[in-house]
């Protein structure tokens, strides 16, 4: 389309973002809806109805063909990071959530019936507590300054390579595990990807760990000592390794596998220990991309015809979602699909339709 349709015009045009405002407690801040709105309850709702107006002007499930909707509830992502899985805010946010599909799946019956209608939840990631959080329980979280990392790194090349000058030998951004290099300024410096990269790799484990804070002499408070601790590097691997396939030959190489993707820049993948993220201080927020359980430990849920009632234990992944429901229409898998079928919730014989 080169425009919206009507009815999407419509919908922005009217009451609905208003109302959003006046639930988010951000009456008429017409310049921040998305930043302000966006972390609240209100963003579900929001979207829900939007996802309304869509099946309703659509005409999705009703016109003899089936329909794929995806709704992307970011919202709960969005407050998650900044307050981690533990707050009353992120609690308020599931309760909310809970209420705003009950409405919108009633919807859906009265408007289509869920006879008609497969539904799946899931979530693209899981989420650790914030650092704070998790040291005042007892576990060896820590907070690392990414950009102190930077700093020091980049002086030790500007020593070595640019004196006189001051060079950014790694680019600012993006977020962890990944650290993106300046492939200009280690050029000029005489250095191919290889070199370059192995001369990061072997520097950041250093430079993390010299930023650990020395203890207070008088720290008495249990865990107190937990939060300061020095970050903990679990490995850094050079993308010439990983395109080399160069793991280790266990669970963790083949992670590692599945995160590679070749995009054309130079860069580090650095992982951090587990319950340990950039940020500064005890109130830094949350976040993810690591192999460990938090960060990988989603919700997967079925409902409808096909499916039997329960609750199953064995492992799974979203991936299964898409060659589940391919299976299921009678069509062939999306061609780079690698999920399997998720036979043990199918039922083997349909129920009988409803009149």
């Amino acid at each position: 389309m080169e425009h919206l349709p009507d009815w999407a015009k419509a919908f922005n045009a009217g009451p609905r973002r208003a109302q959003a405002e006046h639930e988010a407690n951000v009456d008429e801040n017409t310049t921040e809806f998305y930043e302000l709105v966006g972390r609240t309850p209100a963003a579900n709702g929001y979207e829900l109805d939007f996802a309304k107006e869509l099946i309703k002007a659509e005409k999705l499930g009703q016109s003899g063909v089936t329909d794929l909707v995806t709704i992307s509830l970011s919202a709960n992502d969005i407050l998650g990071h900044q307050f981690g899985p533990d707050s009353d805010f992120e609690k308020q946010m599931i309760l909310s959530l809970d209420h705003d599909l009950d409405g919108f799946f009633t919807w859906l019956d009265q408007s289509v019936g869920l006879k008609n209608v497969w539904l799946a939840l899931s979530a693209d990631h899981g989420v650790a507590p914030i650092p704070g959080e998790a040291a005042r329980l007892g576990i060896h979280a820590a907070a690392l300054n990414i950009q102190a990392v930077y700093d020091r790194v980049n002086a030790r090349f500007n020593a070595r390579y640019s004196s006189s000058a001051k060079v950014d030998y790694l680019m600012p951004g993006p977020d962890l595990p990944y650290i993106a290099l300046n492939k200009k300024a280690f050029q000029a410096a005489g250095m191919n990807e290889e070199a370059a990269e192995e001369s990061v790799a072997a520097m950041l484990p250093e430079e993390v760990a010299s930023l650990a804070p020395k203890p207070k002499e008088d720290e008495t408070e249990p865990f107190q000592h937990r939060l300061p601790s020095a970050p903990q590097v679990a490995g850094v691997y050079t993308r010439v390794a990983l395109s080399r396939g160069q793991l280790p030959p266990s669970e963790w190489g083949r992670l590692l596998a599945h995160s590679y993707s070749e995009h054309g820049n130079w860069y580090v993948m650095m992982l951090l220990a587990a319950y340990q993220m950039e940020g500064t201080g005890p109130f830094a927020g949350t976040t993810h991309f690591t192999p460990w359980s938090y960060d990988r430990h989603v919700p997967l849920a079925l409902y409808g015809t096909p499916f039997i009632p329960g609750e199953y234990h064995q492992r799974v992944a979203p991936v299964d979602l898409a060659v589940t429901f391919a299976s299921l229409a009678g069509i062939n898998q999306p061609s780079a699909a690698v999920g399997r079928v998720l036979t043990e919730a199918i039922r083997t014989t349909r129920p009988a339709p409803t009149q």
